[in-house]
C-alpha cells in the first residue's frame, strides 16, 4: 500500500473544517505529524467528553477559528489568514437521526456549508487542492448486492443522505465552473466517498460502537435499532489515509485527472451486519457485556444493504486497508479502555497513527 508521505506535507499550509470532530480531530493529528500546518476552522466539540480536547488537538494547531459555516465573512477571514495550499472540508452535520429531527439545519450546514468553503476558496489564490468530504450514503440506494461504484446515481430517501448527495452536486457544479477550468481557479476539487469509520474518541450518539462501549463501561446490555442491516466498516484511519492521498495526487503535475469523485471503502470481508459487530465488541470488552440482537426504534427509512467498490482508489492511488474488521474493532475497545484507565490519549492516539502508517 501507498502511505502518505512526508516529503510533500512538510510545513505546508493546510485549512481543515470540523478539526473539532471525531474524523477532523484524527486527520489534524495525522497531518502534524507529517509536518503540515493545521489551521482548523469549527464549531465547538459537538460531544462531551471529545476527542479534541482529550488527545489536546489543539496544541498541534496552526490556529484554531470557532465559527459556523454559515458566517460566510468568517470563513473567508480565516481561510484568507491561513493561506492554505490545500483545504480538508469535514465540517458537516454527520447523524442520520438528527437530521430527522431538523432537516432545515442539516440541509444547511450541509449544502449551503459546503457551497460556502467553495466560495471561500474562489477567493484565496493560494489553494491548490480541495477535498471535500462526504458519505458512502449518497448513492441512490436501491438494495442491490453489488457494490456502489462513484459512477452510480446519487439519491437519498432521508435528508442526511440528501443533504450529503446535494454536497456532492453543489461540488461538481462549482469544479466544471470555477477550478481548473479555462479562466478559472487553479485548484484542483475532488470528493470523498467513505463507509462507516469506527475508532477510538467516538461518542456521536445513534452510531453502533460508541453505544456499545457506553452501554458496556456502564454493565448494560445494548439494544440494536436494526441488527440485520450490513455496513461497510472501517477504521477512521482508513479513509482518512485515502483523502491524504488524494490530496497529493492532486498537488502532482497530472493533479487535474484525480479531481473527480473517490470512495474509500473496505474489503468486502469487512462488509458485516450490525449484530455481528456488537457481538465482536461484546467478545472483545469481555466480562458481562451483551448484546440484545431484537430491533429497537428502527428509522422509518433506514438502509437494509450498503456496500462500495473503492476499485478506483486502488488502482489510481494505489490505496487499500491495513486493518480488518476485527483489527479495526479491537484498536477502538482499546483506546477506549485506555481512555478509562486515565492514560495520556493525545500519546495513545499518536502511537495508533504511526502503528498503522
Amino acid at each position: 500500500m501507498v502511505m502518505p508521505s512526508l516529503v510533500p506535507w512538510q510545513d505546508v499550509p493546510v485549512f481543515l473544517t470540523g478539526h473539532t470532530g471525531f474524523k477532523g480531530s484524527w486527520l489534524a493529528l495525522w497531518l502534524h505529524a507529517l509536518g503540515a500546518r493545521v489551521h482548523g476552522y469549527a464549531q465547538n466539540p459537538p460531544t462531551t467528553p471529545a476527542i479534541f480536547e482529550i488527545a489536546r488537538v489543539c496544541d498541534v494547531l496552526a490556529s484554531d477559528t470557532r465559527a459556523d459555516l454559515a458566517d460566510l465573512a468568517a470563513l473567508k477571514a480565516s481561510m484568507a489568514a491561513a493561506r492554505p495550499r490545500i483545504v480538508f472540508h469535514l465540517a458537516a452535520q454527520p447523524l442520520v437521526r438528527a437530521a430527522y429531527a431538523d432537516p432545515v439545519g442539516t440541509f444547511a450546514t450541509n449544502v449551503m456549508g459546503t457551497a460556502h468553503v467553495l466560495e471561500t476558496v474562489r477567493s484565496v489564490e493560494s489553494v491548490e487542492a480541495v477535498v471535500v468530504v462526504t458519505t458512502d450514503k449518497v448513492y441512490d440506494n436501491r438494495e442491490w448486492a453489488y457494490p456502489y461504484r462513484e459512477t452510480d446515481s446519487l439519491g437519498g430517501h432521508d435528508p442526511y443522505s440528501a443533504s450529503k448527495s446535494a454536497a456532492e452536486i453543489v461540488a461538481a457544479s462549482y469544479r466544471s465552473s470555477y477550478f481548473s477550468c479555462e479562466g478559472g481557479h487553479r485548484a484542483r476539487l475532488a470528493t470523498a466517498r467513505a463507509g462507516n469509520v469506527i475508532g477510538g474518541g467516538d461518542w456521536a450518539s445513534d452510531r453502533l460502537v460508541p453505544d456499545c462501549l457506553k452501554a458496556f463501561a456502564e454493565g448494560r446490555a445494548v439494544s440494536l435499532r436494526y441488527p440485520e442491516a450490513v455496513r461497510p466498516w472501517q477504521h477512521v484511519l482508513e479513509p482518512l489515509s485515502g483523502y491524504l492521498l488524494l490530496a497529493e495526487a492532486l498537488m502532482s503535475s497530472n493533479g487535474q485527472r484525480y479531481a473527480t469523485a473517490w470512495n474509500f471503502g473496505p474489503d468486502l470481508t469487512s462488509n458485516a451486519a450490525v449484530c455481528d459487530v456488537a457481538q465482536r465488541v461484546a467478545e472483545l470488552w469481555g466480562g458481562t457485556a451483551r448484546v440484545e440482537c431484537s430491533a429497537q426504534d428502527r428509522l422509518s427509512h433506514e438502509a437494509g444493504l450498503l456496500r462500495l467498490d473503492a476499485s478506483r482508489a486502488r488502482t489510481e492511488l494505489g490505496w487499500r486497508p491495513r486493518w480488518n474488521l476485527q483489527e479495526a474493532l479491537a484498536r477502538t475497545v482499546t483506546w477506549h479502555k485506555q481512555w478509562l484507565a486515565g492514560d495520556d490519549m493525545a500519546a495513545r492516539t499518536r502511537m495508533q497513527i504511526e502503528e498503522y502508517a
